[in-house]
Parts: C-alpha cells; structure tokens; sequence
C-alpha cells in the first residue's frame, strides 16, 4: 500500500506536524510520503517540487491567492483562503507518483484548487483541520454556519452581498468536488466530522471521525524539577501555562478571555509561563507574572516546557483537535479548556483537566482553580498520560487509518 499525503508544509504549524507524525506512524507498516510546498525538514520521505522554478511558483501562489480578499475591507483577522490562483501542477505531479491513496490535509495558501481535486486519479481521503474544506473560503466560520447552504454574505470577509467571493469559492468547491467519485471525509474530531457531514458540500460523502496520532515516547512525563531547571522557572511556584502564538491577531485564540480569566483568578504563589511569543514591548496585564519563553520549534523542548507546568489553559473559542492540549496531556499536565469544538474529544471533565461553560470567563478560572487545588492532582495527571495513550497514541492511531484505506481500496475492486 502506498500513501500520498499533501500538505502545504512538512513541519511549520499544526495541520503540518500533525500531518508528518502521521506519515511517521505509518511508515512503520506500510509506504508512505508526503508532497509539500515548503519544505523544513530533511526527511527523504518528503517531497517538494523538483526544481527552483516550481518551488518559486509555489511561493508566488502563495502571495497571489490572498489578493482577491484584499477588495474587503472589513473582513475579519480570520484567514480566508480563495484557492484560485491557475498555474499549478500539483495534480500531474500527484499522478505520476501514482500513489494507492492520496491523503489530503492542510492544501490552502495557493497549493491546491478545487479543479485540482477533480484531476487527482486514486481515491483521496481528507483530513480536516479546519473548517477551509467545506466554506466558501474561512478556515473558521466565526459561527455564521454559511457551509450549511453555500455561503455568501461572508461574516469573515464583512460581506453584505449574497454572491461575494464566497459564493464564488463554494460554487468552484460544489462543481470540482463532485466530479471525483471517491473522496472520504476525515473529521479529526467529533465536532469538525458533523460539521463536514451536515455541510452541503460534504453531506453526501462518507465522513469518518479518526483523530491525529501522537508519539507518546516523544511527549511523556518529565521530572518537574528537572523541567523547571531546564527551563530556569521558579521551582516554588504553581505555573499556568499559555500558548500565544497568533493570540493577540486572531480573537479566535481567545486571548481576551484568557485574560478576564486570569486577573479574577484567587490563587497564591502562582505565575504564568507563555510560548510561542516573545515579551511584547507592552506586555499585556494578566494579573500574574509571566515568563515569556519565545519559539520553541522541536518536541523535546515542548515536552520539558509541558511537564515543568501544573496546568495548561486552551482559551480558543473555535478549535479542532489542539496538538497544544494532546502534547500536554501526553506530558501528564491536565488542561483547562472551553467546551467546545473537539476539545471534549481529549479534555474528560474533571478527570483529566476542566472543561469551562463555552466562553464563560469565570468558568475558565474556576477550573484553573481546581486543578491548582485539587487534592488528587496526581491522579489527573495519571488519566492525563493514560487518556492519550489509549486513544491517540501513534501505533493505535496509524492502524485505524491503514484499515481506513484498506477499505477504501477493497471497495474499489469490487
């Protein structure tokens, strides 16, 4: 069996690495490769395109697929992806690797457009790691639910005209998709495979719920003190930690309610560690004191950075299936969270961490409170490590997906 999967980059964001710990995991078994546009590992398994003019197309693409949001002036931080920009190759290139599936997964940013979907000739299995597949162009609908019927009037682009560039996007989408008679939805989480089933673009598509996969010899439990000591944090404290990458930019992330959380907090000798982002020139106020540590870029350091917190705080207000809160439970560390989109997949409401009334600030600080205080800290992290490894480790992960693509191909014999 030989697997394809697509992605925009290898190792750069989360669609990404989630998309590469799955090639990972299925080597194991079976032949697998990814094609990206930007590639930043050296791993042989991964493919770009072949010469410096192909990767500069890519580049080029790139840039030029934003320009028509350019027109809406009072669009939204939200990211709008058009998909129209012509000259690509990427389905010839897919076609003479003839791979037995193709595995889509994060393909915007001028990598792929709908007509390219039609052109692909094996059977394409897609993972959604937003919503992008299924609008008219958002990667988070921003809860205007527009997919259900075909967009327009675009809450993300400040449209107020039923046929805008979503419309257009969506037309595009409903035309191309339709012509290849053998494309399987993947919802990574629960909440994203319904969204994907009562869409109109993907109601009449087989739509399975399989997570992303997790190495958890990579993320496991370290020794706090060690952790903290790596990382030069105060070994007296009680630590929340914070991920801000595109917090402030993207109200999505939930950034404005982290902080109403945390200055009501009543919690002593507690401090607050963020990554992802370097100490601004104005630091906002979180009520606590807060270490800034900057980019982390590989798993080991995440894995010391995730067991030297007490608990880790997921303020998104639209999220999908966060590597952020399955690495920090893989790492022993329970997460507070909101509610809502697939968090409930991975957070086990007071069990494993706190799953907080959607968008309710106080809500959210109560559950940084209790797991402060809970007297059976230890035990939540013990259900932490064990939720994960029951459910999103790589190898029982990688064998849902094989037997996936098995029955894929063994349909199509027939």
């Amino acid at each position: 069996m030989k697997i394809l999967h697509l992605c925009h980059s290898d190792i750069q964001g989360g669609a990404a690495r989630a998309a590469y710990r799955l090639n990972l995991a299925l080597l194991r078994s079976i032949e697998s490769h990814m094609l990206v546009n930007n590639k930043s590992s050296d791993d042989h398994t991964v493919l770009r395109p072949d010469t410096l003019l192909k990767r500069g197309s890519a580049k080029l693409r790139e840039v030029l697929d934003r320009l028509p949001t350019w027109y809406y002036q009072n669009r939204t931080p939200t990211l709008f992806s058009p998909a129209w920009v012509p000259f690509s190759d990427v389905a010839d290139h897919i076609n003479g690797i003839n791979p037995d599936i193709v595995h889509l997964h994060w393909v915007a940013a001028g990598m792929m457009r709908a007509e390219d979907i039609a052109k692909i000739k094996a059977p394409i299995v897609w993972s959604l790691h937003d919503m992008w597949a299924f609008t008219g162009g958002c990667h988070y609908d921003e809860a205007c639910a527009g997919y259900l019927k075909q967009c327009g009037n675009c809450k993300v682009l400040g449209s107020a005209t039923s046929y805008d560039l979503s419309r257009w996007v969506f037309n595009r989408k409903a035309k191309h998709f339709a012509k290849h008679t053998n494309l399987t939805i993947v919802g990574l989480s629960r909440w994203l495979a319904d969204c994907a089933q009562n869409s109109s673009l993907f109601k009449n598509n087989t739509v399975v719920n399989l997570p992303n996969p997790i190495d958890t010899q990579t993320f496991a439990p370290l020794e706090k003190s060690i952790a903290r000591s790596l990382l030069n944090l105060p070994p007296d404290k009680k630590l929340i930690l914070f991920g801000a990458m595109n917090a402030v930019s993207d109200p999505r992330k939930g950034f404005r309610e982290l902080i109403g959380s945390l200055t009501s907090l009543e919690v002593t000798n507690t401090e607050l560690v963020v990554f992802g982002s370097s100490r601004p020139k104005e630091a906002p106020n979180f009520g606590l004191k807060a270490h800034y540590l900057g980019h982390l870029h590989d798993d080991l350091s995440l894995r010391v950075l995730y067991s030297a917190a007490d608990v880790m705080v997921v303020p998104s207000l639209q999220e999908n299936l966060s590597n952020a809160i399955m690495e920090s439970l893989a790492c022993g560390t329970p997460v507070v969270a909101f509610n809502t989109g697939g968090n409930g997949d991975m957070i086990e409401h007071q069990i494993n961490g706190y799953l907080a009334q959607a968008f309710d600030c106080e809500d959210l600080a109560l559950g940084i409170e209790w797991v402060l205080n809970a007297p059976n800290y230890s035990v939540l992290s013990q259900n932490a490590r064990e939720k994960v490894e029951r459910e999103f480790d790589s190898r029982v992960v990688a064998k849902k997906y094989i037997d996936l693509y098995q029955s894929i191909l063994n349909k199509q014999s027939t």
